[in-house]
């Protein structure tokens, strides 16, 4: 497994007019990556959620830094049936013994789908995604013709599952021109399909995706029409960039904010606990 209301985690402080020049080389002038403020702005998102399901990846090291930091109470679910897990470092797969010690549950994935997921219980999904539309529908099967494909991707999961039942879904990605395109190879996971009602139409119980946060800034949707728009820029970061990394003419919050920095806590969580050798932030 690899707009919308904004949690208060990520809300940024003054408007975004007058960004910086973006940085230079891996941490610029700032101390800090890209990668860094990604990992960073994922984990604020995730303050005052109390159930999270997730997978490996970039989301992974996220929601390990949210339960150090704004969200030390939440419970985090793992696919393998793992319920309420505190892994002391980062796992390596979804089969990780680490995510089972000190975890208040082991099931059967039968059991946490059908109970917890299903059940609507879980607050939050937390995906990545290889490329992403601008209704938050998720491809992590092909890149190019299904049958004749040009990279082969892991598939779902329990990803589509995810983001049909979920409460909402937040994603968690690098972005280029190449991941947020104007139409996806294949529609793997469901963000709002193509518009804001369609997936009421389905008769789904989740609200599909509510954030989006890439290295450059922080996405919320239009609740009218259910499309994707930039609601916080990350420092450094120009508009130019960000319109240059999307694939279809993007919308601009009118209150476009800026994300506040990584604090020194942050990044030495991220450096010495979590990523040591720089597997995810490098």
């Amino acid at each position: 497994m690899n707009g919308g209301t904004v949690p208060r985690a990520v809300d940024a402080t003054g408007p975004a007019a007058g960004v910086g020049p973006g940085s230079a080389g891996a941490t610029g002038d700032r101390g800090w990556s890209r990668s860094e403020m990604l990992v960073v702005a994922g984990a604020r998102a995730l303050a005052g959620h109390r159930v999270c399901f997730v997978g490996i990846g970039l989301p992974n090291i996220a929601v390990a830094l949210a339960q150090r930091t704004v969200a030390p109470q939440i419970e985090l679910i793992y696919e393998s049936g793992v319920y309420g897990s505190r892994p002391e470092r980062l796992p390596l797969s979804i089969g990780d013994p680490c995510l089972v010690t000190g975890a208040i549950s082991v099931m059967s994935m039968v059991e946490l789908f059908q109970y917890f997921l299903q059940g609507g219980l879980v607050d939050v999904g937390f995906l990545g995604a290889a490329q992403l539309d601008r209704h938050g529908n998720i491809n992590t099967t092909v890149i190019g013709d299904y049958s004749r494909p040009k990279v082969r991707l892991p598939g779902s999961g329990g990803a589509c599952e995810i983001a049909i039942n979920a409460r909402e879904v937040f994603i968690l990605m690098r972005q280029s021109s190449r991941s947020f395109v104007e139409r996806i190879d294949f529609r793997t996971s469901p963000g709002s399909l193509g518009g804001a009602s369609a997936r009421a139409v389905q008769g789904w119980q989740g609200r599909g995706p509510t954030v989006v946060v890439t290295d450059l800034g922080r996405y919320d949707f239009d609740p009218r029409t259910g499309e994707m728009r930039l609601a916080a820029i990350h420092p450094g970061v120009t508009l130019d960039e960000v319109h240059a990394a999307t694939g279809w003419d993007l919308r601009i919050a009118d209150d476009l904010l800026t994300t506040p920095e990584p604090t020194d806590e942050e990044l030495r969580l991220i450096r010495e606990e979590l990523d040591p050798q720089g597997a995810y932030v490098r």
